[in-house]
């Protein structure tokens, strides 16, 4: 992947001691892979340089440093630069510079990783693709990513987040996108922002890498898409392609179909009709998938065969899995969607939920287990509270609130719907588990800061697990 020469132009760096070719780059000691360059970060509470040593007997072919450590050779396999974040971008704007490959950026207030893992499904049936590995999207994650980027990739799909104006602005100028999709704008970090069309301006900010000769995919069902329309004539972007069930969308829904546990999508792509499955359910997924077919058109790939690549799309882990566990008491299945949360993406997983039990006649309960969503600023009490309109819409069985932000909407919560309130999640497990039946359909939610995951786990722990299919 990189040589040492390669790396100290590219950083300004000096090289010192025999290094040997790079296969990868990490910044990770304890998981570093054998012939991997450590980047040694300094963060505000670990040292990166603190950690050379352990990254040299783990089997790193490099190390890429602002001062040599205590204890460590002078002959030991560095590469010395003035500033090692610094040093990561340079060679993540070098690894974008050599590629000849199209590159893909996504963003969005909801549903970054899972169109992402999608575009990636779909896009392979064409070449190789490199893409973003979880969600290391932000300052650190995306030159991360990008400096792993394979000279010869055919395809490479990014993720960019961001929770501050001019974050996105600074990742798509490094990463410099031939495609960018914003998947939506909703009421995500609000903490942050003044208001949800300030988000809409910050998810704008991708654009910014575009070239003249860029594509910028657009949801045309968002409420915020004729802002961000006007940003994409304001900075002369003449590729422009939208997709949704609106008519006017270029790749529009046409039809949404449960299948078990999957859809069958019918849909108009350019004015080319196509019928595909996808191996999930959800409406939320369909137009996914389009943001998915949308990008294929844009990067000129077939669209039939990566259309039916789609059939083998999954939910990511803890993004609305779903999963058939056998409890003692019997079996269940369960939506893990413990990841994140937003209002957005609350009211798409409760719809998730009511659709399950009625396509697979469940005769059990729909039980919702929410966390918190964070960020939300003032509005939090407000948007909590606006999660009853769902809940009742969908005629969900029970409620287990989980933290004080949960609590504003359990409070509200008609009597025969509410199970539990606790202040974390770790609390609410005891109830929880004891109290499900046969055939319960439980979905887990929450943002990442709530914890859900700790719900999750009480319920799998050593309990026979597997992907409905």
């Amino acid at each position: 992947m990189w040589t040492g020469n390669e790396i100290a132009e590219a950083t300004g760096g000096k090289i010192q001691g025999n290094i040997q070719d790079i296969s990868s780059v990490s910044i990770d000691s304890r998981n570093l892979q054998a012939g991997s360059l450590f980047v040694a970060l300094k963060g505000e509470r670990v040292d990166g340089h603190d950690y050379v040593k352990d990254a040299l007997v783990n089997g790193a072919a490099a190390v890429l440093v602002n001062r040599i450590p205590e204890g460590i050779n002078k002959n030991a396999p560095l590469i010395v630069v003035k500033d090692t974040y610094k040093a990561l971008v340079y060679l993540a704007i070098a690894a974008r510079r050599r590629s000849q490959g199209k590159i893909i950026a996504v963003t969005g207030s909801v549903g970054k990783t899972s169109t992402k893992e999608a575009i990636r499904l779909a896009i392979a049936t064409a070449g190789s693709v490199y893409a973003t590995h979880g969600n290391l999207n932000n300052h650190i994650g995306l030159p991360l990513s990008l400096a792993n980027l394979p000279a010869d990739t055919n395809f490479g799909v990014f993720e960019l987040g961001m929770n501050h104006a001019g974050e996105i602005s600074y990742l798509t100028k490094i990463l410099q996108p031939d495609i960018a999709v914003i998947t939506n704008v909703g009421a995500a970090h609000l903490e942050f922002f003044s208001s949800v069309e300030d988000i809409a301006d910050a998810k704008a900010e991708i654009m910014e890498g575009l070239g003249r000769n860029g594509t910028i995919i657009l949801n045309r069902d968002n409420d915020f898409y004729e802002q961000l329309l006007d940003k994409a004539e304001e900075k002369g972007i003449e590729n422009i392609l939208t997709f949704g069930e609106h008519f006017e969308a270029d790749c529009r829904l046409a039809s949404y179909t449960l299948q078990n546990f999957g859809s069958q999508v019918e849909a108009v792509i350019k004015g080319m009709p196509i019928t595909y499955h996808i191996g999930t359910i959800g409406y939320h997924w369909a137009t996914t998938s389009l943001a998915a077919l949308a990008t294929i058109t844009a990067a000129g790939v077939d669209l039939a065969d990566a259309a039916a690549a789609l059939s083998n799309f999954h939910e990511p882990e803890g993004r609305g899995r779903i999963r058939i566990i056998n409890l003692p008491q019997g079996k269940i299945t369960l939506i893990d969607d413990c990841y994140n949360a937003s209002p957005n993406s609350m009211n798409a997983a409760l719809a998730k939920l009511a659709e399950l039990h009625s396509n697979t006649k469940s005769t059990g309960r729909k039980i919702a287990v929410l966390g918190d969503m964070l960020e939300l600023g003032n509005s939090s009490p407000d948007l909590h509270k606006a999660l009853l309109a769902p809940l009742q819409n969908h005629a969900i069985d029970k409620l287990y609130a989980v933290g004080p932000h949960m609590k504003y909407l359990y409070d509200i919560t008609p009597a025969k719907m509410q199970s539990a309130y606790t202040a974390d999640a770790a609390s609410i497990t005891g109830n929880l588990t004891k109290e499900l039946q046969p055939d319960d359909i439980v979905l887990i939610k929450g943002s990442h800061g709530s914890r859900m995951d700790i719900v999750r786990d009480a319920i799998t722990n050593k309990k026979e697990l597997a992907d409905a299919v």
